[in-house]
């Protein structure tokens, strides 16, 4: 057994990062941050499973609405929910660290990007693509495919090809949060909590249209958004100019305390290309998983998609991820017709 990823890291989408941008055990998560227990039981029984610890997200005080840019943004006491979502302490990637200690290091083959998979008796042989130009081949009996399948079409030559109804379906299952960027701004402490407010804002205005508290469970005080500007309107703007512009923004919701942070993240998804194809710099909706099979032909029972957009309930979210993986797992154990 062997995973081959093509980052310099472990976990694709999940993220958790320092103020400097870089991955750390206890930081802020630039992917996905938030599942919902009740929701969603199999996130919750593996977060049981792996013995860590969990938070809710902060909702304490009011909220901020921006209708339009002519007017003063208004506040609003928040309504109660009924689903908590929860953040891992340490940030998302936790649950990798967690998932990757019992493989071996001389399993964990990194900076390995698959470019090719060719079938045949002897199984599957995988072409690997170094970061260094340097190419590598890898031969397995059966592969786990745990990227989305929309970057797996566009990325890996296979020999014999997938059929052309199965490439077809796998091009056009949109990527979830592929398109969207996130903004941190992060703070010596979360002035806005005394100030009465949860850090949660929504606006017509933007560049950010939905804002959260990202304060860690260790503390770390920090604000982030998702922007409401397209991928092809935040490559023509450019980095510099939207984190300003979100500055400006926080601090006309918040209070002038947000103009001086210590620290700012950007993470563009769309600009990622080991997340994010030419067709995902278009918001394609939510991954829908449907009832046909995922793999055909040839490669029906040697390949197994595990991706969270493949997943029959929660495709895309974290949870998502869990069920795809485990119904992958268990028809190769069972030996029954994959997916």
């Amino acid at each position: 057994m062997a995973v081959v990823e093509a980052r310099n890291r472990l976990g694709e989408r999940i993220l958790t990062a320092d103020e400097s941008g870089t991955p750390t055990d206890d930081g802020f998560d630039l992917g996905p941050s938030w599942y919902w227990p009740q929701m969603q039981p199999p996130m919750e029984t593996l977060v049981g499973e792996l013995g860590l610890q969990s938070f809710p997200q902060n909702g304490e005080g009011d909220v901020v609405f921006e209708r339009m840019s002519r007017e003063k943004p208004q506040r609003y006491m928040a309504a109660m929910q009924e689903q908590s979502s929860m953040r891992l302490s340490g940030g998302a990637a936790a649950a990798v660290r967690a998932l990757a200690r019992d493989i071996p290091a001389d399993r964990i083959l990194l900076d390995a990007k698959v470019t090719a998979m060719a079938l045949s008796d002897a199984g599957i042989e995988l072409t690997l693509e170094r970061s260094d130009g340097q190419v590598d081949r890898l031969r397995s009996e059966q592969v786990v495919a745990a990227l989305p399948p929309r970057l797996l079409e566009a990325t890996v030559t296979f020999s014999p090809e997938q059929e052309q109804a199965t490439a077809a379906r796998w091009r056009n299952t949109p990527t979830w949060m592929a398109p969207h960027a996130k903004f941190f701004a992060i703070y010596d402490e979360p002035f806005w909590r005394a100030a009465g407010l949860s850090g949660t804002a929504q606006s017509m205005v933007g560049p950010l249209m939905e804002i959260h508290d990202a304060t860690t469970a260790s503390g770390k005080a920090a604000l982030f958004g998702f922007l409401g500007v397209g991928a092809d309107q935040r490559a023509a703007l450019g980095e510099e100019m939207l984190k300003q512009a979100c500055i400006a923004q926080l601090a006309k919701l918040f209070g002038s305390d947000a103009l001086k942070p210590r620290a700012v993240l950007f993470k563009d998804w769309a600009a990622d290309p080991l997340t994010a194809t030419a067709a995902d710099r278009v918001s394609g909706g939510h991954p829908m998983s449907g009832h046909s099979p995922w793999v055909s032909g040839a490669w029906k029972g040697r390949l197994w998609l595990a991706g969270s957009e493949i997943s029959p309930a929660e495709p895309g979210y974290l949870a998502g991820a869990v069920i795809a993986a485990g119904r992958a797992v268990a028809d190769i154990l069972s030996n029954t017709d994959p997916q």
